[in-house]
């Protein structure tokens, strides 16, 4: 591990909303979401802190949001716009660092280990990031200073909104003790379960079990648990991540019976796909549709079509054909594209 942080993970608050307010200054203070209208069945794709204290979150139906807050303030998406204030937070990246990863348009990771402004202080460069994000944009992000990515993204939600926190490379073993396992990557609610059943609740309790147990009872997930609860990640950020896919999934804390109630599932789960294909900071070209199931027997099976976009009625066939495959309860949905290579 590095003797110095080096890793910095911003983090756009509330992204869509915040460049809603910004634009319009009347919306300041009220509860805003940005996302779908409730009569057309639309979610949210993101609220801003007032909203949040009313229990809405992204992904919740907006029917719901506005049962929850009367007179939430709903604004349909416009993705061209928040393209473009993406943009412009990048090119305040770059002035101190060429090494980025955009994970989103409001999300990113860097590497700063070669700059030299600030004698390459990373706290020091997240502070005037964010500083000139503010002041020329007009928008806030929030920063995590790590020396590894797991550790950078975990510690960028420490201090939100508009805020930044730091976890020295000295202090990791610390930081990780007390840590839920529910913020590791790849931890949801299903594993943060099997763990408390096994009175598992924070990264030093997982640190009691060895690779070859975690691997016995979580297969090649456990390797990954066994390093990130000692905050342990030696990836790399990657400047030029060519994506091959895109996809979510949701596993049920009751198995779904039947084909019906898969069918069911289903728009739901495509409209958090439109989502995260949105929030890419190019615009994907898609080859293929996907559906992913996996049974309660945990038996799975992958079914997928040429296609160039988004289309239910494919997604509704492809998920038929799959559940024939196996034809009991299931347990985990997904729905995905495969994308084409730039042209």
């Amino acid at each position: 591990m590095t003797t110095a942080p080096h890793i910095i993970h911003c983090d756009c608050d509330s992204f869509y909303a915040s460049i809603e307010e910004r634009d319009n200054p009347a919306l300041a203070g009220k509860p805003l979401a940005v996302g779908g209208l409730p009569e057309q069945r639309g979610v949210v794709a993101t609220c801003n802190y007032v909203a949040r204290k009313f229990g809405i979150h992204s992904a919740m139906p907006s029917a719901t949001a506005r049962r929850r807050c009367g007179n939430l303030i709903i604004i349909r998406p416009d993705m061209e716009k928040y393209r473009r204030v993406s943009r412009q937070v990048h090119m305040i990246f770059r002035r101190y660092t060429e090494i980025i990863e955009p994970l989103s348009l409001d999300e990113a990771y860097l590497d700063v280990s070669g700059c030299t402004e600030f004698n390459g202080d990373a706290v020091r460069i997240a502070e005037t990031m964010r500083a000139a994000v503010r002041e020329d944009i007009g928008i806030t992000i929030s920063a995590g200073i790590a020396p590894n990515k797991l550790l950078a993204k975990i510690a960028s939600d420490w201090n939100k909104p508009d805020g930044q926190f730091v976890v020295e490379a000295d202090r990791v073993s610390g930081f990780m003790e007390q840590l839920p396992v529910s913020l590791l990557h790849g931890v949801g609610k299903v594993t943060s379960a099997r763990l408390r059943r096994l009175g598992i609740r924070t990264c030093g309790e997982l640190q009691r079990l060895s690779v070859k147990e975690l691997g016995e009872r979580f297969g090649k997930f456990g390797e990954r648990l066994f390093d990130q609860c000692r905050g342990i990640d030696n990836r790399k950020v990657e400047v030029s991540r060519i994506r091959k896919s895109v996809s979510v999934e949701t596993t049920y804390p009751r198995d779904l019976p039947d084909l019906a109630a898969c069918l069911v599932e289903l728009p739901g789960l495509v409209e958090q796909l439109e989502r995260r294909l949105e929030r890419m900071s190019e615009s994907p070209q898609i080859g293929k549709q996907v559906v992913k199931i996996k049974f309660m027997d945990f038996s799975q099976t992958t079914v997928e079509t040429i296609s160039d976009s988004l289309d239910m009625d494919t997604f509704r066939k492809l998920c038929e054909t799959g559940f024939q495959r196996g034809g009991k309860p299931v347990r985990l949905l997904g729905v995905g594209v495969r994308l084409s290579p730039p042209s």
